[in-house]
Parts: C-alpha cells; structure tokens; sequence
C-alpha cells in the first residue's frame, strides 16, 4: 500500500522521554538504554528525541546534543534518530537544526512556533528557513492546541514542495484537513495522537509518534501492519485493545505518567523537571488500571 519513499521514517515512533537522574541531571546512559528497549523490544523504526515528550523546554542545548550523540550510537545502526529542534525563535531553532545534524541525527522534527502566533507567511518563512539550513530530512509538527497556530491546508500543501520538508506529526485532529493535503501533495502523515492512529492510516497516513508507544510499541506496530495488509478487522481488534493506554497516558500531561510507567517497570526515567511535578500515588495507581485493561499490566 505504501512505499518506503513514501514513509521516510518507517511506521512507529516514539517520542522519547529524557531520562533523569535523582540529582535532575540528565541520564545519558540511561537515554542509551531506553532507545535500545524501545528499538528492540517495542519494535520502534525511529526514535523521536528532545521533542516536548523529551521535556526540550527544560533541557539546554549542550544537552539536546549529548542526549542525540548518545541514542545515535546506541541505536543509529537499526534505527532512525528523529531529533526535535522547534522553538519560537527561528534563529534558535536553526541552530539547533544544526546542531543536531553534527550530531549526528537522521531526521528534524519542528514544531510550530509557538506563543507568538505567526501568521501563515512566517511558518511558510520559518520552515523553509530551517529546511535551508541543514541536509536533512523534516517532519512538520502541527498541534495547535498548544502553539496557538494550525498550519493550514495551504501552507501545508506549500511547504510539501520543498525537497526537505517531508512530511508532518500531525495532532490537530481535522481528518478532512489532512485528506486534502494528501488530495493535493505527496506529504507522509504520521499520527501526533496515539488513538487517532488507525483513522489516519484510513486516509493515507503512514504511522504514528506515539507517547503510549513507550509501552503499546509493539502492539501498535502489529496494528498499522495488519491495516497495511487489508486486515482492518484485526488492526480495529488491536486498536480497541490499546485504547485505554493511548488515551490514559494523557489523563494528565503524557510525560509525567510515561515517567511513572518506565519508573515502575525499573527502566531509565528518573523524574520530571520543573515546571512538570511527578505523577501522585493515585495517577500512578490508575496509570496501573490503564496498563492492565490494555493488557499490559506495570
């Protein structure tokens, strides 16, 4: 059903916390063992790192870098290493752009710029300008509900034509919006919400970055594979046994109850950075309830 050009980063991503250590610093080693657990045991093609999931609000830039050069080697080999290099700086996010492909990085996700809520010129100005700058491929990362700016069908179709721009992590949650973007430009879609996977896939998209994939990994996988197969029942039979961990994880912010499931199953998380506070005794009960009912007991 579809080509490898047309999915540029394979199938499942996961956007990766940053492990921490008890003193807050970042857990270098352990960002190398918990790619290697997420390549290896929940099936991941690529690895997102130093998105918002990676709490990149709160990590420096000499961090970004460390945290890339350390998955890279770990798992660069068998898999691609998505690096997140969105701010609301174009002169910022350049740099990271950058900085990220010294490093090592296959791939760019940028997100909109947020806050300052450009018009649609500016994110036509600010993508291509990071695309420009760096030879590596990007995915556009479109969730509005926290940039405070959707990229339109418009401006989609348009940064589609830059050789660079390759596809987009999309969380806006408007179907007939990405139908005519993929009616009009050969664009990968890649789901930015984990229950909104398999309805994508419907419309031609080509995969998801998930945040419950740190644990539904590889039943997502097997889900997207029996859709790509013409298999819709058991791809719906594996959806609905994963729901009440692709929408639990997000009972409150996604990080801090992926943090609490890694934590409990003694793989690299450690805590969450200010302004995150770690997940209450009640949050990580129901977190367990979540994990059971998808039939994937902590």
């Amino acid at each position: 059903m579809t080509n490898n050009a047309q999915r540029p980063f394979g199938r499942l991503l996961t956007a990766m916390v940053t492990p921490f250590g008890a003193d807050g610093a970042v857990d270098v080693d352990g960002a190398a063992r918990l790619a290697a657990h997420l390549v290896d045991e929940q099936r991941n093609d690529a690895l997102v790192v130093n998105g918002t999931t990676g709490e990149s609000p709160t990590t420096t830039d000499a961090e970004k870098e460390a945290v890339i050069r350390a998955v890279v080697e770990a798992v660069g080999d068998r898999a691609k290493v998505v690096a997140g290099v969105g701010t609301f700086s174009t002169h910022h996010t350049v740099e990271l752009a950058r900085s990220a492909e010294k490093a090592g990085a296959h791939g760019l996700l940028v997100v909109s710029p947020y806050y300052n809520k450009p018009p649609q010129a500016g994110l036509v100005k600010h993508f291509t300008t990071v695309a420009d700058a760096v030879d590596l491929p990007i995915l556009l990362y479109d969730i509005p509900h926290r940039t405070g700016v959707a990229i339109t069908t418009d401006t989609m179709v348009t940064l589609a034509g830059h050789p660079r721009i390759v596809g987009v992590k999309d969380a806006k949650g408007d179907l007939a919006a990405a139908s005519w973007v993929k009616r009009r430009a050969e664009f990968a879609y890649y789901s930015g919400d984990d229950a909104a996977t398999l309805p994508l896939l419907a419309i031609g998209g080509v995969g998801v970055v998930g945040t419950s994939t740190h644990f539904t990994g590889s039943g997502t996988k097997d889900m997207i594979e029996a859709y790509e197969r013409g298999d819709v029942a058991e791809a719906r039979r594996l959806h609905e046994a994963l729901l009440p961990l692709y929408t639990g994880i997000f009972r409150t912010q996604g990080t801090i109850l992926v943090k609490a499931g890694l934590n409990a199953r003694g793989l690299p998380a450690g805590p969450v950075r200010p302004p995150l506070v770690d997940a209450t005794e009640a949050e990580l009960a129901q977190l367990r309830i979540d994990c059971a009912d998808a039939g994937l007991p902590l």
